[in-house]
C-alpha cells in the first residue's frame, strides 16, 4: 500500500491571488467548479491528478478550484491531529444522498423488512446478524477460522478452542452487550468495558492487565502496511483520556436543534473515525470503533442496523478502508473521505441483507411446497422449517438442542420439543448420543423422508 500523494498546499492558492492573474483568479473562483468531479465523485488529489481537467484548467489550478468549493460548505469537528489541526468535513450532494438512501431503508417500515419485523423471525435473523458482523470484524483483525466452523461455534455454545475463535466469540458478545446498553450515553468506562469484551484472552501475555485501559507511555503504536511502511501515528498516551472524554460529550450532544446539524449516520461514522486514528487501546482498536458505530446507530433509531455487517462489507475490500483513513490524513483533515466510503460501505451492507431476506424467503416457500402434500402441510414451525432446509443443503450436518436455541433465540425446551418432534415424530432428522447429549443430524435422504411423510 502505498501512501496517497499530497495535495498541492493551501499557500498555492494564495499565490495566484497574489499573482494579480485575472483569468486563473475567475477560473480558481468559478462557480461551475464544486466540491465533486463531473461525474459527482469527491475525489483526492492522489487520483485527480491524473484525469483530464476542465477546458481552461491545469490539473493544479483545478484542484485549487475545488478545494475552495469545498472549503465553503466545510464545517469544524471539535477534534485535532497530532499537530492540533482540526478535523473537518462537508456534506456535498452525494453525501445527502446517501444519508437519505440509509435513512429510509434502516429507520422506516418498507415492505422487504416485513420478514424481520414478524415476531416469529425477528429473533432468528437477528441472531444471525450478530454472528455475521462478530465473524466479520474478528477476521479483518487477523482472525483465520472458517465462517461455518465459527457459527457452529457461536450456535453450539462450545468454548473457543483457538485466539480466532475466542476473538470471534468476544465479538460476539460485545454486539450483545451493545443492544443491552444502547439507550445510555456514552461514557469512557462503557468504552473501556466494551473494548474489555472484544480482547478478553486475546491480548499479548505482557499486554492482558490492558484490557479495557488506555496504552501506555511504553507502547510504541504504529499503524504499518502489510510492507511494514508506517501509515500512521496516533497522538501520545498523555493525550487519550481527554480526547475520549471530547469523543463522548461529541457522541452524547443532542444537536437536533444546532445551526451546524450532523446527521446521526455522520456523527456514529466520525466516532468510527476517530478511535481509528487515535488508536487508543494497545489491540482491538478497529474491532471497538466499529462496535461503537453500531451503539450509536441503534441509540439514534437506525433500527435495521442490528441486521447488517458492515464489516463483510469492509474485508471485501480492505485496502479502501485503510485509504479512506489516508486520504483524510493526507488532505488537511477532511474526514468526508471516510464518511462516503462508510455510506457505501452501508448501503452495500443494507441491500446485501434485503438479498439474504428474500433468498430465505425463497427457501422457506421450497421447504413448504415438499411439505404441501404430506401430512405435515402447515404443521411444522418456521425454526423447524429452516432446519429442513438447512439439512436439504447440508446432507450430514449435525444439531443439537443448543445450537438449535442459540440459533432462533428460543428456550432450550422450546428447541428440545422442535428437534424431537422432527426426529421422534416425523422421523425426518436421526438422532443419537455422544455421552449425554442428544444429537441429531440430517440424512442423505430427507426429501425422500419429506415425500413419504
Amino acid at each position: 500500500m502505498k501512501i496517497p500523494v499530497s495535495p498541492p498546499p493551501p499557500e498555492k492558492l494564495y499565490d495566484i491571488l497574489q499573482s494579480g492573474d485575472i483569468e486563473k483568479i475567475t477560473l480558481l473562483f468559478s462557480q461551475a467548479i464544486g466540491p465533486c468531479d463531473s461525474k459527482g465523485r469527491y475525489l483526492h488529489w492522489d487520483k485527480l491528478r491524473h484525469l483530464t481537467p476542465p477546458a481552461g484548467y491545469n490539473p493544479e489550478l483545478y484542484w485549487l478550484a475545488m478545494r475552495n468549493a469545498r472549503e465553503k460548505i466545510s464545517k469544524a469537528l471539535p477534534f485535532k491531529d497530532t499537530g492540533k489541526a482540526a478535523f473537518r468535513f462537508c456534506i456535498p450532494d452525494l453525501v445527502m444522498r446517501d444519508i437519505l438512501w440509509i435513512s429510509e431503508n434502516s429507520t422506516g417500515a418498507i415492505e422487504a423488512d416485513s420478514k424481520i419485523t414478524d415476531p416469529r423471525n425477528k429473533q432468528t435473523y437477528l441472531i444471525n446478524s450478530l454472528i455475521e458482523e462478530a465473524i466479520n470484524s474478528s477476521q479483518l483483525e487477523g482472525a483465520s477460522t472458517s465462517l461455518q466452523v465459527a457459527k457452529d461455534m457461536l450456535r453450539s455454545g462450545r468454548k473457543p478452542q483457538n485466539h480466532s475463535e475466542k476473538m470471534i466469540l468476544n465479538n460476539y458478545n460485545a454486539m450483545n452487550f451493545i443492544r443491552e446498553y444502547r439507550e445510555e450515553s456514552l461514557t469512557t468506562s462503557m468504552i473501556f468495558e466494551l473494548h474489555r469484551i472484544v480482547t478478553e484472552g486475546t491480548l499479548a501475555e505482557e499486554d492482558r492487565d490492558k484490557a479495557g485501559a488506555f496504552r501506555g507511555r511504553d507502547d510504541d503504536i504504529r499503524v504499518y502496511s502489510h510492507g511494514d511502511k508506517l501509515l500512521h501515528t496516533p497522538p501520545p498516551h498523555n493525550e487519550l483520556a481527554k480526547r475520549m472524554q471530547r469523543l463522548c460529550d461529541f457522541a452524547n450532544r443532542d444537536n437536533t436543534n444546532d445551526a451546524h446539524f450532523i446527521p446521526p449516520v455522520i456523527k456514529a461514522i466520525i466516532i468510527h473515525f476517530m478511535i481509528g486514528y487515535d488508536h487508543p487501546f494497545v489491540d482491538g482498536n478497529g474491532r471497538t470503533a466499529r462496535a461503537l458505530f453500531y451503539w450509536i446507530m441503534a441509540r439514534e433509531g437506525y433500527w435495521l442496523m442490528e441486521y447488517i455487517s458492515i464489516s463483510r462489507v469492509i474485508k471485501q475490500a480492505p485496502a479502501q478502508y485503510m485509504y479512506a483513513y489516508l486520504h483524510t490524513e493526507t488532505d488537511n483533515n477532511d474526514v468526508t473521505y471516510f464518511i462516503i466510503h462508510q455510506l457505501e460501505v452501508i448501503k452495500k451492507a443494507i441491500t446485501d441483507l434485503h438479498h439474504y431476506l428474500a433468498d430465505k424467503a425463497l427457501e422457506y416457500r421450497e421447504a413448504e411446497r415438499l411439505l404441501e402434500k404430506s401430512r405435515l402441510s402447515g404443521v411444522l414451525n418456521h425454526r423447524q422449517l429452516g432446519l429442513l432446509k438447512n439439512g436439504l443443503d447440508n446432507p450430514g450436518r449435525e444439531y443439537t438442542i443448543k445450537s438449535h436455541q442459540n440459533s432462533h433465540g428460543v428456550s432450550y425446551q422450546t428447541a428440545r420439543t422442535d428437534l424431537l418432534s422432527l426426529a421422534d415424530e416425523y422421523r425426518l432428522l436421526r438422532k443419537y448420543k455422544i455421552g449425554k447429549k442428544d444429537v441429531f443430524s440430517a440424512p442423505a435422504n430427507m426429501i425422500d423422508l419429506i415425500k413419504q411423510a
